[in-house]
């Protein structure tokens, strides 16, 4: 019985992690999740930063909002984005140590 519950709970938490894993599957989000790993931006900074003009700016932060992986904060008109999970920053760090050093 312990082993269902076991392989109950490794399906589950697979899942999880193909759901991240798709959401990082698009060349703008992961550029911006690599940007937001070293500190919050707003959305003018990650322009600047990225590359990424509107709209598909606009789109791909609503996709990363909607996944929970970044949550916002608004500073008069501003709006600040951050990574939301610390497991997000340490698979950002990973990925960059394997891929960008």
């Amino acid at each position: 019985m312990k082993e269902k519950l076991e392989l109950v709970r490794l399906r589950e938490q697979a899942g999880e992690v193909t759901a991240m894993l798709k959401m990082l599957a698009n060349q703008d989000r992961l550029l911006i999740l690599c940007h937001l790993v070293q500190q919050e931006l707003n959305v003018s900074d990650i322009e600047t930063a990225t590359g990424i003009t509107q709209p598909t700016l606009s789109q791909q932060l609503t996709i990363l909002r909607r996944s929970e992986v970044v949550l916002t904060r608004r500073e008069g008109k501003q709006i600040y984005y951050a990574i939301a999970d610390q497991r997000v920053v340490t698979l950002m760090q990973t990925l960059y140590g394997l891929y960008c050093c």
